[in-house]
């Protein structure tokens, strides 16, 4: 990829990540997955209509699978959002609520990893399916970046409460970074599950589609 491509990857991320867990750390409790989820789903559909004539918007190396170097685009995108979130969080008058922590992903709370590694395959499953169905030259060019935004903001209303709302393993590696130990040591359910999920998602949809992938998020 070129650079140009790389860093419309990691400027999208940055922004995906910089939305979604802005939304779980500073919005109120009460209604933090409902803002996180819509506001990941917003960017997406923003980021896809930006970049996805340059790079197809993936925006997560769970489903870019092979494409190492964009991989690692999109891990600094959300370390730096991540990065930017906790320097605000830091220079408040007191942290939000549970503080950065609260955007990371964890098992072992209310639901076990075997509950949380399900979900995270499982919901990224649906939003690969959703993109794969929305690749070629069927699905026309404005309705594709809704489709799936409105898919991100479906599947993280539903993982959220559960996982924490994974589903990208750079948006999981940014928020646990600043987490603490803990939330390092969980990361790999997060990287693995999103992975899996991916894979059969590409696969059925390609399957029931019988065609081929075009943009992936």
């Amino acid at each position: 990829m070129s650079a140009r491509e790389l860093t419309a990857e990691a400027a999208g991320t940055f922004a995906l990540v910089l939305a979604l867990c802005g939304g779980l750390v500073l919005a109120p409790a009460g209604i933090a997955p409902l803002v996180a989820a819509f506001a990941a789903g917003s960017v997406v559909v923003a980021m896809t209509g930006a970049f996805g004539p340059v790079t197809g918007a993936h925006l997560n190396p769970a489903v870019t699978l092979g494409l190492i170097a964009a991989g690692l685009a999109q891990c600094l995108g959300a370390v730096a959002a991540a990065g930017l979130l906790a320097l605000v969080i830091a220079g408040a008058n007191g942290p939000p609520r549970g503080g950065f922590p609260s955007a990371a992903n964890a098992y072992g709370g209310a639901f076990g990893m075997t509950a949380v590694f399900a979900i995270e395959l499982a919901a990224t499953a649906i939003l690969v399916l959703v993109v794969v169905g929305m690749g070629g030259r069927r699905a026309p060019a404005t309705v594709a970046p809704i489709a799936i935004g409105l898919a991100t903001v479906g599947v993280y209303l539903i993982a959220i409460p559960i996982s924490g709302g994974g589903l990208n393993p750079a948006r999981s590696l940014g928020a646990a970074l600043f987490s603490g130990t803990a939330a390092i040591l969980q990361l790999w359910v997060f990287w693995v599950a999103p992975i899996l999920g991916a894979i059969v998602g590409g696969v059925l949809g390609r399957y029931l589609l019988k065609r081929p992938s075009a943009t992936i998020i």
